[in-house]
């Protein structure tokens, strides 16, 4: 496949390992008879280790066969995420270095998830854009505080720790983005 057909989200093996796109930033030169290149951070599947791969608009790569089954996540299993199917209930492990930095984000019964499978091998796991955490400590509000927007620090209930704005407080739940890490607001 032609690195200018290739997009967010597709699975592509290089040097004889997979890849997931997360991003492609196109570039096109000023010079007259020059190449659009096309840069694309990519994350290795399983593993998730971040590389940046730069290439021509014609240059080729080679697209994985990607099965994509949606899952919900039931529990731990030592150092193991087990989800299950919610067609057929086939459950499905992946080792903490696979679900790598998703971890934050899976709460019990998550569900809006998609196992990724390569020959019918479970080796990645996508989170739904946005969960609901709750959470378990972060400074009070101060009172009179002036109308600035300033964020502070809070801890969630999976452990993560998140910049929310001052009016959050211990207890409630947020919604945050899997992608960014970032509030998304009042759940």
């Amino acid at each position: 496949m032609k690195a200018a057909d290739i997009k967010r989200g597709n699975v592509v093996e290089y040097n004889g390992k997979v890849w997931q796109i997360r991003d492609i930033e196109r570039s096109s030169p000023t010079a007259r008879g020059g190449n659009v290149t096309f840069r694309f951070t990519m994350y290795s599947v399983p593993g998730g280790q971040k590389f940046d791969l730069s290439l021509r608009a014609d240059d080729d790569l080679k697209e994985t066969e990607v099965t994509r089954r949606a899952v919900s996540y039931s529990y731990m299993d030592g150092d193991n995420f087990v989800f299950m199917d919610v067609e057929d209930y086939t459950q499905y492990l992946l080792g903490r270095d696979s679900v790598a930095d998703a971890a934050g984000y899976i709460t019990d019964g998550l569900e809006g998830c998609y196992m990724q499978l390569i020959e019918g091998q479970p080796v990645a796991v996508q989170l739904p854009p946005t969960v609901t955490l709750e959470v378990i400590d972060t400074a009070p509000e101060l009172k009179g505080a002036t109308a600035t927007k300033r964020p502070k620090p809070a801890r969630l209930s999976t452990g993560i720790e998140i910049q929310v704005p001052e009016y959050v407080t211990v207890g409630e739940k947020i919604l945050v983005s899997t992608t960014t890490g970032e509030f998304g607001g009042r759940a």
